[in-house]
């Protein structure tokens, strides 16, 4: 996707609309990929299913009333965003269940050291990436595109153009912020 990608969005930004007919299988396909991902490590009999999250994340996405696409890296890094979104409004939904629906859990398999069980509460895990945005953008893209977007270093710092090293740096600090601050917002 990517060689044509920042071609094609020129083009449709130029006023050619059938240039997005040919752009949107390569987007839809990238969140599908991030959607398998991400949904690869839900509990088993998790209620939203891969195809649901890909379709109501395209739709938020092209639903926005400015888009600057500019590249692979962009697009990725809204996708994970609005997956994220999808997830926690997914995990609210559950949680306000008339009949005390349970919240959402979420395992981190590669973040086992956030929570002592191995899972983590998705509305705190946002309310804590809420925090770290405030504190540390960069850290908190990490731990975005890490967890919601399934990806490795070398994935993310392509995203974010930098270093699989410094993404590494940055995913150690933020896993340890994150630690504390989940284990706060847990009932004791």
């Amino acid at each position: 996707m990517e060689p044509n990608f920042s071609s094609l969005i020129t083009k449709f930004e130029a006023g050619d609309r059938s240039s997005l007919d040919d752009l949107m299988p390569g987007v839809y396909a990238e969140l599908r990929r991030l959607a398998e991902r991400c949904m690869g490590r839900e509990r088993v009999n998790h209620t939203l299913q891969p195809t649901a999250l890909v379709h109501e994340a395209y739709m938020r996405m092209v639903g926005q009333r400015t888009v600057d696409w500019r590249n692979r890296a962009q697009l990725v890094a809204i996708a994970v965003q609005m997956m994220r979104r999808v997830l926690l409004d997914h995990a609210e939904a559950c949680n306000a269940n008339k009949r005390g629906g349970k919240l959402l859990r979420v395992t981190l398999t590669d973040a086992s050291s956030l929570a002592p069980s191995g899972s983590v509460d998705l509305i705190d895990l946002d309310n804590a990436l809420q925090q770290l945005s405030e504190v540390d953008s960069q850290q908190a893209a990490v731990v975005e595109l890490r967890f919601f977007g399934g990806m490795n270093n070398d994935e993310i710092a392509e995203v974010l153009q930098t270093s699989s090293v410094t993404v590494q740096r940055r995913w150690a600090s933020a896993r340890l912020w994150l630690a504390r601050c989940l284990a706060e917002a847990r009932p004791q």
